[in-house]
C-alpha cells in the first residue's frame, strides 16, 4: 500500500521504519509502531508510538504517544519531523537504598 504526502510516495512499512524527530528540541521520539486511519475516508489520522516496556513488558508499558497528522511537518528519507510536545520523562522511583539513606539522614 502506498501513502502520499506531498510529491513522493511512501509505503506503510517505510513509514514505520523512519525515526520520528521533534523539531523544536531535536529529540528523537522513536519509531511509529502503529498508524490510525479514518475508516470512512481511509486517510491517515495519526502516528502512534508505543511507550517503553516496563520489566521486559511484564508490567505493561509506559504511556503511548499519539501524533496527529496535522503535527507532521515533513516525511524525509530517514526521518519524520513533527511539531508535537515532548512527553515529560516519568519520575524515577526511589530505590530501597535511597529511601533508607533519606530516613537515616545520610
Amino acid at each position: 500500500m502506498l501513502w502520499q504526502k506531498g510529491e513522493s510516495t511512501v509505503t506503510i512499512r517505510e513509514l514505520c521504519e523512519k525515526e520520528v524527530v521533534q523539531l523544536e528540541q531535536g529529540v528523537c521520539l522513536g519509531r511509529a509502531d502503529d498508524l490510525e486511519f479514518d475508516p470512512a475516508t481511509a486517510q491517515l489520522q495519526s502516528l502512534i508510538l508505543l511507550g517503553r516496556p516496563r520489566l521486559l513488558g511484564l508490567l505493561g508499558r509506559d504511556e503511548s504517544l499519539t501524533i496527529p497528522w496535522q503535527e507532521i511537518e515533513t516525511i524525509g528519507t530517514d526521518a519524520i519531523l513533527v511539531h508535537t510536545a515532548v512527553p515529560a520523562a516519568p519520575a524515577a522511583p526511589h530505590s530501597f537504598w535511597q529511601q533508607l539513606r533519606a530516613k537515616l539522614g545520610l
